[in-house]
């Protein structure tokens, strides 16, 4: 298990990390997000001892990162975004020298060597020098060198860069299959590989934690009230009016044009407001053709666009 316990961290008079706090479980998967410059670079580099915090510390199988450093390198696989891999080397070569440094020698390192081949999916590039591989297999390499010391921990920054479709689906499958029996920790831009991977989500903004939670917990924070679809045969001004003539209605936008003069809305209301019954009376009243009405959710970005806003008029209220 990974806890962190108030992490803070700065460059100078720039904080790059206040006071973070969270816990990461064994089997499970940890989604890290956040625009550029949140922090998430620098908290994967605490976790791994490649720096120290300024404040607070983190745990790693109970072990502290700045106590124990050299037992927890031990127990890390770290895949960072731009694996720096040695192009003189061959790919069987450079990782067999990672195994050799992490203490793995004869059948050991042989062993491990078959294993991450086969399941980074290693066997078309396993001789070719790494300088002519393509960025995807650079990735795959990257993998392959976090996972050959067969690590309790697996941390992982942006691990799909680069990576073809079938190749995210393959390393997607070898991730889910590895949290079993370890904790994995990743971060991503791609809201399709948080959804996809992800049995938790951490949210960074400005240096600071903004949300924790599930993906039902993120995005619920983001639909306090209702929301609903509405695909209806009538003129875009005239939804448009009956919206904005309603009090009960908080937000509305049009979400496409469909065949046969069809509209797509998204309408939401604040939470208490009835706007279904309200919608379904205004669809009688204007004789609207209706092709669909449901309920909603917020997506995964939806909600983290809404966070962000949020974070963002909180600090601006508190100034």
């Amino acid at each position: 298990m990974i806890e962190v316990k108030n992490i803070c961290m700065r460059y100078g008079k720039t904080v790059a990390l206040d006071g973070v706090s969270f816990k990461a479980e064994k089997g499970k998967i940890l989604g890290l997000v956040g625009p550029n410059g949140a922090g998430k670079t620098t908290l994967m580099r605490i976790l791994t001892t490649f720096l120290y915090p300024a404040e607070g510390t983190a745990l790693i199988n109970g072990h502290d990162v700045t106590v124990d450093p050299l037992l927890v390198r031990g127990m890390i696989g770290y895949m960072t975004e731009s694996v720096p891999l040695y192009d003189d080397m061959l790919v069987d070569e450079y990782l067999t020298f990672i195994g050799n440094a992490r203490n793995f020698f004869d059948s050991k390192i042989r062993e491990r060597l078959a294993w991450v081949r086969e399941n980074c999916g290693l066997l078309p590039i396993w001789k070719h020098s790494i300088s002519e591989i393509s960025k995807g297999y650079r990735q795959r390499v990257g993998l392959a060198q976090a996972l050959i010391h067969d690590p309790q921990v697996l941390i992982l920054d942006e691990p799909m860069t680069g990576l073809d479709p079938l190749q995210i689906i393959s390393i997607r499958k070898l991730i889910r299959t590895l949290a079993k029996d370890k904790t994995v920790i990743f971060s991503t831009h791609i809201f399709q590989e948080v959804e996809a991977l992800a049995d938790r989500i951490v949210i960074l903004n400005d240096s600071r934690l903004i949300a924790d939670g599930t993906h039902k917990d993120i995005t619920d924070m983001a639909t306090k009230g209702e929301r609903i679809t509405l695909v209806v045969k009538a003129g875009e001004e005239d939804v448009k009016g009956a919206l904005e003539a309603e009090d009960i209605v908080d937000d509305y936008r049009l979400a496409g044009i469909e065949g046969g003069g069809y509209s797509k809305f998204i309408i939401s209301a604040e939470e208490g407001k009835p706007l279904s019954v309200r919608m379904n009376e205004i669809i009688e009243e204007k004789k609207w053709l209706i092709k669909e009405m449901r309920q909603e959710k917020a997506t995964l970005e939806e909600a983290f666009i809404w966070l962000l806003s949020k974070d963002k008029k909180k600090k601006r209220t508190a100034a």
